[in-house]
């Protein structure tokens, strides 16, 4: 019944507090390239290869040297056309018939400089037969007039799609195998060739593309202006990109490479905050690298809701139009790390490239690693440290525990499985653990060989392997089988014991993962570092099976111990020692990963001494990663002593670190600092942090709180950040009493609102509509969104119709599931019929008396906890 599940949702809400954080802020860190743990989101980036066996590069029967598109966009249609002309020689033996990958193009007509004795299209390619073989070594060529209106690949962004007509565009995305729902070609990585762009737009468009601009003209009959771009150096094929549309444009240089930035119209004034680093970037890429940027320019261009965060197009990359934020939210938005990702894959995915997707992490994994660098350059080793830590906690070690799947992986079904935390985080410690164990000097040295070898080519793990053993004149063949070619990571369990009368410190350290064929016994060097009497004892020991002992003779007894303190293995470490050393880390190690060690081991014992020094680090820390970690590990902790420590923590400059404070602070459920929640949002100026204030409210029922969030609901912010904070807190409330502002926002105000937040608004109605007179109210504010142009804000409609649970919705949902042509929206519509004839009606007098006292309740905080364990009490007896 959805009234008890309402019901339910409140006293979890009020009871177990739970935080439900601003989405704008969940993005603090934008979705780097096309990273992500879900497989719905991986399974964008790949066609469906089956599951029939291990997947290796297509033989090619040809080499394509080079491609010219002759394309027109149609804005109203939202069809392109044009033709490809292919240029290629013959590979190994006489060519007889040329097969493309072509999906549901239309192919009007095929000419070749060998004549053409047919061809045929199917779905999904295109055979092209020659009246006589051509000779292996000819250089032939075919033309190819097609058309479509594609369903992947190339995307529009109009006015007819929900978009501002000045921000009209078009764009192109390429990997892993999408370029053939635009263009007849070969549509897989191990093939590379020069390409050519002719876009045909209208005379105020721009159009950006690949390589150097060589020039505009305008034809008189069509009044279309057609501009032509050449890249002259090869590259794969999923790397061709043009976007094309209504543009402003801000330039820069570094060094002698034109930087471009293209931005939408309606976000162009703040476009400047997320291009502010590419200069810094493009200089110290070169330097550390050792390689000049192998390309004629760089431009970016953001595009309306991308798939995903950028793509590393060669010399043009695109970016999702989320990465342009405003300078009030201090340094809590930025766009470096995307910048500095994307950036990084011109010399590692573009200039050399991955010749297979089980070989993706030569790609992605040095993107991630390069960024991790460019951070450290800018602010400290400890900032490459403390990135290198956020992935290993967040992704890698949490994810690699259960998927034992290697980073080379052939078997995968779908190219996008290959695009998760393996060829990105994971790939990235792969390259930190070699840097670490070779030297920076050699590792740097190892990289040069690399690409000075493989330039303009595509690569294989082995050619890595062997510039790296060639450089250094050492095997890594046990580093690369249980890192690359294996599963998971070392569990390692270590114990410490100091013997006064020797002066010895004994060390035990076990690995203690399951070894299982696709999960190795590890090979790795420990290092434990000693403090005795002011100076440090380093001590080396190779790690070789599952169980080590070793001693250590040291001058005196040390006032603190440190497994790997530079930070060099993957791994999770059980280390356990004295709460005094832990402290003694957090207040001495030179290395800020040290001290937020010492924090996750403080936080965990609890005490008074440990809560105080974790106080004493959020106060006074020098690095603002350490400060972060202690304010969130108090905020966890919440007892009286750490919620005091955060109540009286000096004001932090660092809006990083102020917004986790106030993070902190907001946990758990404490009536008496509503007027504090409201006092602290009052008195913010940054949109970011006063989101966390706002969703720190959605626990209480205090008229006040109710007050703030109604006049948050008007109040400005870039993106509409505050407002949808607001109606985040209502939905998290669980309380009807806001089902009135939420429809007024949805019927007046939807146009302020991100898609994002127009869905937040339906699906928050649906969530809060309490009774079948309120739900019917709410079907009719729904249900004209069905029919929006926005295809998350028609599913987002179509969910909360089923929701809502009035039969009268049924009709609708019918037509959407029987005809809808988009297999997203039908799958949505038959799940809502599916909820909707749910019985949802109910409602034995018990349960409508015990809604009655709820709503009394949340009118009042006098013994609101327990009578809300009370409730669930009578709830639960009767048997609901």
């Amino acid at each position: 019944m959805k009234s008890i599940f309402r019901v339910l949702i409140v006293a979890a809400a009020i009871l177990a507090a739970p935080m439900v954080q601003s989405i704008a802020l969940a993005e603090e860190a934008f979705c780097t390239c096309r990273y992500c743990e879900s497989a719905a989101a991986r399974a964008a980036f790949g066609v469906d290869l089956g599951n029939d066996g291990p997947h290796y590069a297509p033989i090619r029967e040809v080499d394509i040297q080079h491609i010219k598109l002759d394309i027109t966009p149609d804005f109203k249609k939202r069809t392109v056309g044009g033709t490809t002309t292919i240029r290629f020689v013959p590979l190994r033996k006489p060519l007889e018939s040329l097969k493309l990958d072509a999906v549901e193009l239309t192919i009007n007509k095929v000419e070749g400089s060998s004549p053409v004795a047919d061809f045929e299209s199917t779905n999904s390619d295109l055979t092209i037969a020659f009246e006589k073989p051509i000779p292996v070594g000819q250089e032939a060529w075919v033309s190819i007039e097609h058309h479509c209106e594609p369903k992947g690949g190339f995307y529009f962004r109009t006015a007819e799609l929900g978009y501002p007509e000045e921000d009209t565009h078009c764009w192109t995305q390429g990997e892993s195998h999408y370029a053939r729902q635009w263009f007849p070609c070969f549509d897989y990585p191990n093939e590379k060739s020069t390409t050519e762009v002719i876009c045909h737009v209208p005379l105020e468009m721009t159009v950006v593309s690949n390589g150097r601009l060589l020039g505009e003209s305008v034809n008189p009959d069509t009044k279309l202006k057609s501009v032509h771009w050449l890249q002259d150096k090869p590259h794969v094929n999923y790397l061709i990109c043009v976007v094309a549309g209504y543009f402003d444009k801000l330039e820069d240089k570094a060094g002698d490479i034109a930087l471009g930035y293209y931005s939408q119209p309606t976000l162009s004034k703040y476009a400047a905050n997320s291009f502010q680093d590419t200069a810094s970037i493009m200089k110290f890429y070169q330097e550390e690298i050792g390689v000049p940027y192998p390309w004629h320019k760089y431009d970016q261009a953001t595009i309306r809701d991308f798939l995903a965060g950028g793509m590393e197009n060669t010399t043009i990359t695109t970016l999702t139009h989320n990465t342009i934020f405003s300078s009030e939210t201090e340094n809590i938005r930025s766009s470096r790390g995307l910048d500095a990702h994307e950036l990084a894959h011109q010399w590692f995915g573009d200039y050399v490239t991955c010749e297979d997707w089980s070989h993706l992490w030569l790609n992605e994994g040095f993107a991630t690693y390069y960024t991790h660098l460019y951070e450290g350059s800018k602010f400290g080793r400890d900032a490459t440290l403390y990135g290198l830590y956020k992935d290993a906690k967040n992704r890698v070690l949490s994810s690699g525990a259960r998927d034992h799947r290697p980073i080379v992986w052939k078997r995968y079904s779908n190219a996008g499985d290959q695009f998760d935390f393996r060829a990105y985080p994971k790939g990235s410690w792969v390259l930190h653990m070699l840097r670490s164990q070779l030297g920076d000097d050699m590792f740097r040295q190892a990289i040069q060989a690399y690409l000075a070898r493989h330039g303009l080519t595509t690569v294989t793990t082995p050619e890595l392997q062997a510039a790296i053993e060639e450089t250094s004149g050492r095997t890594f063949d046990r580093f690369f089988d249980q890192w690359v070619y294996h599963g998971r990571h070392p569990d390692v369990k270590i114990r410490y014991r100091f013997d006064p009368k020797l002066s010895l410190a004994k060390i035990t350290l076990e690995q203690t993962h399951k070894v299982e064929d696709d999960v190795m016994m590890f090979h790795f060097p420990a290092t434990f570092a000693f403090l005795c009497d002011g100076e440090v004892v380093l001590h080396t020991e190779d790690i070789t099976g599952p169980k080590s002992e070793f001693y250590v003779s040291l001058p005196s007894k040390p006032t603190m111990v440190q497994f790997d303190p530079e930070y060099t293995l993957l791994a999770t470490v059980d280390f356990d020692k004295p709460e005094e050393l832990w402290v003694a880390e957090l207040e001495n190690s030179k290395r800020a990963i040290g001290r937020i060690f010492a924090i996750e081991a403080l936080a965990k014992k609890k005490t008074n001494k440990g809560i105080e020094a974790i106080a004493k680090a959020l106060e006074s820390d020098p690095f603002y990663g350490v400060r972060i970690e202690a304010a969130q590990a108090l905020g966890k902790i919440g007892n009286d002593d750490a919620r005091q420590a955060l109540q009286q923590v000096p004001a932090q400059e660092d809006a990083r670190v102020r917004l986790e404070v106030v993070k902190s602070l907001v946990r758990g459920y404490q009536p008496e600092m509503v007027h504090q929640l409201i006092a602290g949002a009052q008195k913010e100026k940054n949109p970011a942090i006063e989101s966390a204030w706002i969703a720190g409210m959605a626990k209480y029922s205090d008229p006040a709180v109710g007050q703030y969030l109604r006049a948050a609901l008007k109040k400005e912010s870039f993106r509409n950040e505050i407002a949808e904070s607001a109606v985040e807190a209502m939905i998290a409330s669980g309380s009807p009493e806001y089902v009135a502002d939420i429809t007024a926002e949805l019927k007046s105000n939807s146009e302020n609102y991100t898609n994002r937040g127009v869905v937040k608004l339906l699906s928050g109605l649906a969530l809060l509509s309490d009774d079948e007179e309120q739900s019917r109210k709410t079907m009719d504010v729904v249900t004209p969104f069905v029919n929006d142009p926005r295809t998350d804000i028609q599913k987002a409609a179509i969910i909360a119709l089923g929701q809502l649970g009035v039969k009268e919705a049924k009709p609708i949902l019918q037509s959407f599931a029987e005809t809808s042509n988009d297999e997203e929206l039908s799958k949505a519509a038959e799940g809502a019929i599916t909820a909707l004839d749910k019985d949802r009606n109910l409602k034995p007098a018990e349960i409508v008396e015990l809604r009655k006292q709820l709503k009394e309740l949340e009118k009042s905080s006098e013994s609101l906890e327990e009578k809300v364990k009370d409730l669930q009490k009578q709830l639960e007896a009767t048997g609901s």
